[in-house]
């Protein structure tokens, strides 16, 4: 290969720190063509016979085309031609292009601000893009990477931000996701992004598919007086515990037996299973809490192999239901004081907890969480949620957590393994 075996003269620039190297010449090595393996190592090879230093790296590969990029330190002017010229005739014997520009130090140093902004879209089109870049652009922040997390079910790409705060970034992003037809999550970047968390999920209508209270009502025949009182409290004229009272009344008398076959007509949503296992492998820790039943979570628990799982208890005696609940009613207060119980039991800061949820009684357990999730949900509880999610797949929510497709398809990979 080019270079492999060149003799260094004796005046070699010596080693340098990076803080050395802020105002030192620097060359930008660029190598670009057909991937293939064994071209960084190849550069790297030619590079090292001129004893030089790298400052920065950057890689990428898009659709079978390399790009890759070294920052290095200048060797002396007795050499730089030299090492022109054997880059330039190096790249050519492996089909590829080398540019090399001249320039001082290293990149500019980055502004106040970290963030992540995951964006998800079915299409994720060129227009929203470039909207989504000047928004950015307009509260004073630069976009230093972006990287694509997933290409389906839906495209999903991560921009890391800086030069703003993130509650700035957030509220400028959030005011266009709708209009530009994508979903946009922003974090603060740093460690605690791929610590060890906790997500706790609401269950009706996102983690199952159903309403529980429904199934139960169309085995007692009452499905329209259920309805009646879901209504009234949507109207605000009933809270949560009132409803709930109300609406499990009616079915007194229904026989104990109903619960196996109600539990048989759970469907869990899309992608459910593939997020519970993927966290699970990669040691998140994941609960559920309901304004439903434990009679239908106790065994959604066992199925999915759930660390936490609290909902209301439908009383049973000889039999059949009371048509009364018992023990702590799980209502919207309810549910954020459980995911601080989870959180505490879990040893997880509250910062780093996600709540996924779709309902008005979700909203306290969303805000408490380091990030609450709106899935497919009113536009109340997406206006006051961190971020929502508008596609009908669960699994969605791993992107927002920066795991990839590849990290996804590993999981299911191990598990058929």
């Amino acid at each position: 290969m080019a270079g492999a075996g060149h003799r260094v003269p004796d005046t070699v620039v010596p080693t340098m720190s990076a803080a050395q190297t802020s105002e030192v010449p620097t060359l930008l090595v660029k190598i670009f063509g057909k991937d293939r393996p064994g071209i960084t190592a190849g550069l790297f090879d030619t590079l090292a016979a001129f004893g030089v230093d790298v400052v920065d790296i950057e890689q990428v590969v898009t659709r079978g085309r390399l790009v890759l990029c070294a920052l290095i330190t200048q060797p002396s002017p007795a050499l730089e031609g030299d090492l022109r010229a054997t880059v330039h005739s190096w790249a050519e014997s492996v089909k590829m292009q080398a540019e090399i520009l001249s320039g001082h130090g290293d990149n500019r140093p980055r502004g106040l601000g970290r963030s992540l902004v995951t964006v998800l879209g079915s299409p994720l089109t060129a227009e929203s893009t470039a909207a989504i870049a000047a928004r950015i652009a307009k509260v004073g922040g630069n976009i230093d990477r972006i990287f694509r997390l997933a290409k389906y079910p839906v495209t999903a790409v991560e921009f890391a931000v800086s030069g703003v705060e993130t509650e700035q970034l957030r509220t400028a992003l959030m005011a266009d996701a709708g209009a530009l037809g994508v979903d946009i999550a922003v974090v603060a970047a740093g460690l605690h992004r791929r610590a060890q968390r906790l997500v706790v999920m609401d269950v009706d209508s996102t983690l199952i598919q159903d309403e529980v209270i429904e199934l139960f009502a169309a085995h007692a025949g009452c499905e329209e007086q259920v309805a009646e009182v879901t209504a009234a409290a949507m109207r605000g004229e009933l809270d949560f515990e009132q409803s709930l009272h109300a609406r499990v009344a009616l079915l007194k008398g229904l026989d104990a037996s109903v619960v196996d076959r109600v539990r048989e007509q759970v469907r869990l949503t899309p992608g459910a299973r593939t997020l519970i296992r993927t966290l699970k492998r990669l040691g998140y820790q994941v609960g559920v809490v309901s304004g439903g039943f434990t009679q239908v979570t106790d065994d959604l628990r066992e199925r999915l192999g759930l660390d936490f799982a609290q909902a209301n208890t439908l009383e049973i005696v000889d039999g059949r239901l009371t048509g009364r609940v018992v023990g702590e009613i799980v209502d919207r207060a309810g549910k954020a004081r459980l995911l601080r119980r989870f959180a505490a039991e879990a040893g997880v800061p509250l910062a780093q907890t996600v709540a996924v949820g779709d309902g008005a009684n979700d909203l306290d357990m969303l805000n408490a969480a380091g990030l609450g999730v709106a899935f497919n949900a009113k536009p109340v509880v997406r206006e006051a949620a961190h971020t929502a999610v508008n596609f009908p797949f669960l699994d969605t929510v791993l992107y927002l957590l920066g795991i990839t497709r590849e990290e996804v398809e590993a999981a299911d990979t191990h598990d058929e393994g």
